[in-house]
């Protein structure tokens, strides 16, 4: 398959059957984040009977472990698979998302749901990377950031629509329905991806020994520190978005999906917005995004107790972080050279060890005592390490290039 060989009609279902995958990943990425109060209650009632603070940051973990299975996922499944075609690897993916979410559904126990979460981020990174070498294909030279982008819109509208209405419905008829949620759109996409999504191959004479020659190139080690840590300040504040809006600017619960919408369409128009500036110019846009990222989370720092600057900040956050992911992920797989399928799913790993990181360090601070702005704090520090990782790549990167 490639962009010369696809209708328009065609490349448009093959498209949209990936974002709605993407828009499933996001929103089981996602929810957790509106309902960890709901889950802290239920899943650790000793906890939250003695400290309600600390069993939300113990729940906390439950973004964590997901984090860490597209750590370990992405960059081992897709460097298994990449001989493979790529449209039943897609296939594959999409219906062990399916399950390991229904899983979730059904788990009756904080160990048992810690353990779904697990499972469940480990086809994340891969179907994302894999995914996003077919809408490059798909939409051709010159635009491969717009078909990242492309496919990173399902996550975006995500926490537009998707994130904001299972935080509602999860807080009306319990946390579980939401996973339910997820799980039927899952099943949704691979119905869709079966259907629409035509073959692709992959590549033969690739091996996981051979793909993982990408960790000897300095720069992808670069990218992926950008994501990273980069992109742990966006999570350090994100995860921790429900108990800001209730205990900090004093709202009503039902003022967190609201909020959690705002910061949705943030995400959204910084995606579309992301993508073509990166095909115009990769660097200044990571710079500009990261450095954006670190101005917007000390403004949100200081203003988080008025509802009002609480939501300007936080559309301002999610339009900076994800101008942010089209762009990193389009570094990483120019740095990579032969070794796309890897690349791009790694650039999945990477931002999910900066969730991890992000989630983990934002419940440590809470759990010191420091209080529910903490957070933020935390994370307009990481995202300055990322802008300085960031600065520190591109100048090795014209060193190299006068060398050479």
């Amino acid at each position: 398959m490639t962009s010369s060989t696809l209708s328009r009609g065609a490349a448009t279902g093959a498209l949209l059957s990936l974002a709605i995958g993407s828009f499933g990943i996001g929103m089981t990425e996602f929810v957790v984040m509106g309902l960890l109060p709901d889950i802290a209650r239920d899943l650790l009632p000793t906890v939250w009977a003695a400290d309600s603070d600390v069993a939300i940051a113990h729940s906390g973990w439950l973004i964590s472990l997901y984090a860490l299975g597209v750590v370990v996922g992405a960059p081992t499944i897709a460097g298994a698979v990449a001989k493979y075609p790529r449209h039943r690897v897609m296939l594959v993916l999409a219906g062990a998302l399916t399950f390991f979410t229904a899983l979730t559904f059904f788990a009756p126990t904080f160990e048992t749901v810690a353990v779904s979460r697990l499972l469940a981020g480990l086809p994340h990174g891969a179907f994302f990377g894999i995914g996003a070498l077919v809408a490059s294909d798909v939409l051709g030279p010159g635009k491969r950031a717009q078909g990242v982008a492309f496919v990173l819109t399902g996550l975006t509208v995500a926490n537009v629509v998707g994130v904001p209405l299972g935080t509602f419905l999860g807080q009306q008829f319990g946390w579980r329905i939401a996973f339910l949620l997820v799980a039927v759109i899952f099943a949704a996409a691979t119905v869709m991806i079966a259907v629409f999504v035509p073959p692709h191959a992959g590549d033969a004479g690739r091996t996981l020994r051979a793909e993982l020659r990408v960790f000897r190139v300095p720069q992808v080690w670069f990218a992926l520190g950008i994501g990273a840590i980069g992109f742990g300040g966006f999570f350090a504040a994100y995860s921790y978005v429900a108990p800001v809006v209730t205990e900090v600017a004093g709202s009503p619960a039902w003022a967190v999906p609201i909020v959690l919408v705002v910061m949705g369409l943030g995400m959204t128009t910084g995606n579309l917005v992301g993508g073509r500036l990166a095909d115009r110019d990769l660097r200044r846009t990571l710079v500009g995004g990261l450095a954006g990222l670190v101005v917007v989370q000390v403004a949100l720092a200081l203003t988080a107790g008025w509802i009002v600057s609480l939501g300007l900040f936080v559309f301002a956050i999610g339009f900076a972080s994800a101008v942010l992911g089209p762009t990193i992920q389009t570094r990483l797989m120019d740095v990579a050279g032969d070794n796309q399928s890897i690349a791009a799913a790694l650039n999945h790993s990477a931002l999910n060890i900066g969730n991890a990181t992000g989630a983990f360090l934002g419940g440590v601070v809470i759990s010191a005592g420091l209080g529910f702005v903490a957070p933020i704090w935390t994370g307009a520090l990481l995202a300055a390490l990322g802008l300085a990782i960031a600065v520190m790549s591109l100048r090795a990167e014209r060193a190299q290039a006068l060398v050479g």
